[in-house]
């Protein structure tokens, strides 16, 4: 496979159709639906079988279940996997030493390392953990750190810091840490379909990186794979919360309503690409170069 952002993009949607696109029956109204689609929903199951179609052909999508958390741990993964790669690529542009996990508690990086102490104190006093009530240490789905960097780094081309009480509090150089924690750079939502209640989660754990950071905050996304842009709404439209909403097919999923005619579903889904809240997963690594 070509080491390129399409290239990566390609091998990121036949890992999709391989392992976790696959053709469920509903006995109720004895009819198949791919797993993207909201069973109880036409138009759903209707984008969603021509977004199957589109990106790996219907006729390839297995007939076998995939558990529901096996779904989300599985997207998660190569979407971790997908954005390390096309990252990578961009290393000219954004330097650094990176690490990318879907195993990590905002508290393990330097903006929200205060946060583990909190949570022992209110561990600790019931009536405090009451009266400030709320899930401080959050684990993202996906985030993606920058390591800090040695003076001898800094210094690499000419003497840039040589002294102790110069940038001696910014979290970027090693020298200034204790515990040297990674920089959390982005924290990443990975939804594969859009419920009311996940996308209203998607948007508290953004609202909790926002209030409890000390220091810059990171960019917050959100990754899904849900075909129908009504869902896809819930968590696009408005501002202030994420970063934007990146979806995993963007120009397959508009071309699937287009040969459906559903000018509806066309006209909202037009209005979250104008409106910069809706891209497709390749943009995502630009964006976190920014």
């Amino acid at each position: 496979m070509s080491s390129s952002i399409a290239g990566y993009r390609k091998a990121y949607h036949q890992s999709i159709c391989r392992q976790m696109l696959r053709i469920s029956y509903d006995k109720k109204r004895k009819q198949n639906y791919v797993n993207l689609a909201d069973c109880g929903n036409k138009a759903s199951i209707e984008i969603a079988d021509r977004l199957a179609d589109n990106l790996c052909g219907l006729n390839n999508v297995f007939q076998a279940k995939v558990a529901g958390q096996t779904t989300g741990t599985l997207f998660e993964a190569l979407t971790k996997d997908f954005l390390e790669q096309a990252f990578g690529l961009l290393h000219h542009l954004r330097p650094g030493k990176w690490v990318y996990s879907t195993q990590s508690t905002i508290s393990d990086f330097e903006q929200y390392e205060h946060l583990a102490y909190v949570k022992k104190v209110m561990d600790k006093d019931p009536a405090l953990s009451a009266a400030l009530k709320g899930d401080y240490l959050i684990m993202p789905d996906i985030v993606v750190g920058r390591m800090p960097v040695a003076d001898e780094e800094i210094n690499k081309f000419q003497k840039i810091v040589d002294e102790e009480n110069i940038a001696a509090f910014s979290p970027l150089r090693k020298a200034n840490l204790q515990s040297r924690n990674p920089i959390l750079h982005a924290s990443i939502s990975c939804k594969w379909t859009i419920r009311s209640d996940r996308s209203q989660n998607t948007r508290t754990e953004a609202l909790n990186l926002i209030r409890n950071r000390k220091g810059p905050l990171p960019h917050v996304a959100a990754v899904t794979a849900e075909p129908l842009p009504s869902r896809l709404a819930t968590l696009a439209l408005g501002t202030g919360d994420l970063d934007c909403v990146y979806h995993f097919a963007l120009p397959e999923l508009r071309a699937a309503i287009v040969s459906l005619n559903n000018e509806v579903a066309l006209d909202l889904l037009d209005t979250m690409i104008n409106g910069k809240r809706l891209r497709d997963i390749s943009d995502l690594p630009f964006d976190l170069a920014i």
